[in-house]
């Protein structure tokens, strides 16, 4: 499974996508709360009352729950959302029935998200043109050959009459 991304995530948490982007981190913390099935070993009588497994309140060691919380509570913080991508592909490796809903909620949020887009320009003076915002496709560009330098003098040439 590819990772998910660290912009997406930071974007998300931080509240980027309006309603849409809101209902993906929400969805994103349901799947992520949901209880942490390590392959091979879910297929118990879990639903009994003895053993260590009850729900103490904490989340459960690979859960990626902590990684989920911390980054919601700072969304600006790129270390954190790459902790989370990391956690969640931690997870999805161990757990068949997460990665499976995580494969469904990445494919979901990344096709509704649409990042904040920044664009600039500075340091000087150019000549060519300027296509400023985000995931183009079928573009081209011709513009003409630059004028040559007069080896002689060094010097551009002057702009035609």
């Amino acid at each position: 499974m590819e990772p998910i991304s660290v912009a997406l995530l930071a974007a998300l948490a931080g509240g980027a996508g309006g309603e849409a982007g809101r209902q993906a981190w929400e969805t994103l913390s349901e799947l992520v709360r949901r209880p942490f099935r390590r392959d091979g070993s879910g297929d118990g009588n879990s639903d009994g009352g003895g053993g260590g497994g009850g729900n103490t309140g904490d989340p459960a060691t690979g859960s990626a729950e902590p990684e989920l919380v911390r980054l919601a509570a700072q969304p600006d913080d790129a270390a954190l959302a790459r902790a989370l991508s990391t956690a969640l592909a931690v997870r999805a490796a161990g757990d068949a029935e997460f990665r499976a809903g995580l494969v469904r909620w990445h494919r979901l949020a990344g096709s509704s998200h649409h990042g904040d887009v920044h664009n600039e320009i500075s340091g000087g003076t150019f000549n060519s043109p300027v296509l400023q915002g985000r995931d183009f496709s079928g573009l081209s560009f011709t513009t003409p050959a630059p004028r040559r330098v007069d080896p002689g003098t060094d010097t551009p040439p002057t702009a035609p009459d």
